[in-house]
Formats: structure tokens, sequence, C-alpha cells
């Protein structure tokens, strides 16, 4: 270990370890846990009070399953998070598994009462890395052969073999809704007045953001269980995610596509770029090739441009901390700073610092973890601000139907355990 490597571990370490248990877990743990139903309610005020939300939506639940599970395979707490991890399996399994068909609803009422079935990609890529998770931590075989299960119907029923990527939006029986409108988590922030994170889209559309999270999900898969089926859509997610959806000309990705992967470019809301999305694409592109043996080093060049793009044109050098998102090749227009751009900003930093050695990329998580604590923590009432706007003042709801505690509570792992490393 270099001196630098050390002395950062030694200053960062003992902080990280504090923020993840004093302002996420224990906001999350036991309050969430949802003992009358199974899984967990994530709606809450700024002051941490019940808002009134407790539908359960596929993609919150399993993260939250996947987080639990993940705590518990690292030694955290004494079985609480194991519980919690059971808890919301078990509901996954019972509740939200479509018996006749296959996949997860999209949502449920808190007891379990089915009200939107429909099946979208987004939704499946989360509950297969919650599966594949929870399998990993625990052992379960039944839990292993549902991930198994999932993995295989994505294949029978969404590849598409002609273009490459996945068909992303069905009916409950798999059947492709082509009219009509899709509801996914959008790029708009999670602040917004009305209580659903949910935008309206094209059902045909190929997203970006779907497909970093189907390579997050497979990567879970393949390293916990794994097939060389599994493996073989890695590389092809891999290509997508460092090709298809980067504008080279100014290196930064768009999200809507369609089902040739021609880029949607012809309205102005899709021509933007999201540094979050991109900075997380550097640190979970990271975690694939490392998962199927494929050397970081050949997409060194991209991540460093993802970088220099998101640093440049998304970084508030007065104040710290990234913007939300912004046209390609200007300025940031969204400033609100949002908790989970942050997050991944952080996390994609400290990976980019043990993967370069550059001081560039130490500072840049120096700086963003210096934001985090000054502005983005709520050190009264637990938990991280949704965002932060130009006033530095905070906005948005604690918990809604996107934001749990996982970006930030993997983050924190992520970043502890590369500090481990060094």
């Amino acid at each position: 270990m270099s001196e630098s490597s050390a002395s950062l571990a030694e200053a960062y370490l003992p902080e990280l370890r504090r923020i993840l248990t004093d302002t996420v877990l224990d906001f999350w743990y036991p309050r969430c846990l949802d003992r009358e139903h199974g899984g967990y309610v994530l709606g809450y005020d700024r002051e941490g009070e019940f808002n009134g939300n407790d539908h359960k939506m596929i993609v919150s639940q399993a993260r939250m399953v996947w987080l639990s599970a993940r705590l518990d395979r690292e030694g955290y707490g004494d079985g609480e998070f194991r519980d919690a991890a059971d808890l919301g399996y078990e509901f996954l399994r019972d509740e939200m598994w479509d018996d006749e068909h296959g996949g997860f609803y999209w949502e449920v009422e808190r007891d379990g009462t089915t009200t939107k079935p429909d099946k979208h990609l987004y939704g499946q890529s989360f509950g297969l890395y919650a599966l594949s998770e929870y399998h990993r931590s625990t052992g379960c075989e039944e839990a292993r052969e549902l991930a198994v299960e999932l993995f295989e119907l994505l294949e029978s029923e969404a590849k598409d073999e002609r273009n490459g990527g996945y068909v992303e939006y069905f009916e409950r029986d798999w059947t492709p809704i082509e009219t009509g409108q899709t509801y996914l988590e959008t790029i708009e922030p999670d602040w917004s007045p009305k209580e659903s994170g949910d935008t309206v889209l094209d059902p045909t559309l190929k997203l970006m953001n779907t497909h970093l999270h189907l390579l997050e999900g497979f990567t879970t898969f393949h390293e916990a269980i794994g097939t060389d089926r599994s493996a073989a859509r890695l590389h092809e997610l891999l290509h997508i995610l460092t090709s298809t959806v980067v504008r080279h000309d100014v290196t930064a990705c768009t999200d809507k596509y369609d089902p040739d992967w021609s880029p949607r470019l012809d309205d102005e809301e899709f021509r933007i770029a999201s540094y979050g999305h991109d900075l997380e694409t550097v640190w979970l592109t990271m975690e694939a090739c490392d998962a199927v043996s494929m050397p970081e080093s050949l997409f060194t060049d991209l991540y460093e441009e993802l970088f220099d793009y998101s640093l440049e044109h998304g970084y508030d050098d007065q104040h710290g901390g990234f913007y939300f998102y912004g046209p390609l090749g200007e300025g940031a227009t969204n400033r609100i700073k949002a908790w989970w751009v942050q997050a991944e900003c952080l996390t994609s930093a400290l990976k980019m610092y043990r993967h370069t050695g550059s001081e560039r990329y130490r500072s840049a998580f120096e700086n963003t973890f210096e934001f985090i604590t000054d502005h983005q923590i709520d050190w009264d009432d637990g938990e991280w601000f949704s965002g932060i706007d130009e006033d530095l003042q905070p906005v948005g709801r604690k918990g809604a139907e996107y934001k749990a505690a996982y970006h930030n509570g993997r983050a924190l792992l992520e970043c502890i355990a590369e500090l481990e490393s060094l």
C-alpha cells in the first residue's frame, strides 16, 4: 500500500463506517420493516415520519432485499439484517412473483394485492439483483432456483436477438407492449410535487438506464450463480454500455434509443447527459469486467473522458457536489444535487483512484465526501436529503418510491471495501 493510499484509508474509513451506521442504517432499520404484511414500507417525509405511501414497487423492495443481504454477508449487525433480508425475500416470493407467468409484478398494495401487474425489465433487473445477493448471503437454494428461472425467462421472453440488448416492457403474460405508455424511473428528480416517481415514455424505447441495471443484476447473478450464457450476456451489455450508448463526440451517454439502437435525439429532453448515470456506468462496468475476467484497462480512456465531461459540465466548483443533468456539450441545467448522484460519483471517484492512481480522482472523492457531510446528510433526523438546491437548502422526502437505502448504503459499503483493499 502506498503512503498516500494508507493516509486516505486512515482518514476516511472511520467516517464512512460511522455515516453508514448513524445516518443510513439507524434511520431505515427497523423503521422500514413491515412486520404485519412483509417487505418494507418506504414512504417518509423529511423528518422521517410516514407520509402515507405504503405501496410496494419491485424496484425499491428488491433494492432493500439486496442491501439487507449484503449487510448480513459482510457481517454487519447481529442477525438483524439477515432477518430483514428474509422478510423482504419472502414478500418478493409470495406477493410480487407471478406464479402463473413468471417474473415480478411492477407494484402491489401494502398487503400484496396486485395493482400494476405489467413487467418492465428495469424492475426485473433489480429482482434478479436481489435474488442473487440473497442466495450468495444465505445459501438459500430456493432463491438460487428462482434467480435462474428469472434469468432464463428474460432470455426467452425479452432478449432481442436481432438488434441486441433487451425489449423492455410487457404485459403480465409477457406480451410486448408497443403502444400506449410505460411507467418507470425517470431522470426527473424524486422531489417533484407528485408522489409518484413515474413518467410516461414510448414503450418500445430501449433505455441506457435499464440496460445499466441489467448489467448490475447480471453481474451479481454471474458471480453468485453463473452460467455460460450469463457470461455472454455480460460481454454484450459491456459493449452496449461502453460504446453503443456513448455519444463519442462529447463522451457522454444518452438514455433513449429506438429498438435498433438508433439514438433518440429528436426531443430536447432526450439530448441530455446525466452525470450520476455516466459515473455509475464507470464503476458498474468495472465490476462486470471483474466478473468475466476482462481487464478494466481496456476502458481506461473512456472512464477518464466520462469523468472529464462530468467534472467540466456537471460539477459545482464553488460549493462542491455534482448537479443532476444538462444538455449535451453544455453546462448543467438541472442544478439540484441529488443524493444518489453524490453517492454514485463518490464510489466512482474512489474506484478510479484505485484504478489509475491519479490524484485528481482522489480529490474528486474527497471533495464529494466533504459536500455530502456538509450538506447532503441530515445529521439531526438521519438519512440523506433527497436533493440540495442552489441555495444549499434541502428539498424532497427521505423515503419515496425510488428513494430507500440502496444508493447511499451501497456507496458507503463499496467505498469501505475499496479503502480496506488499499
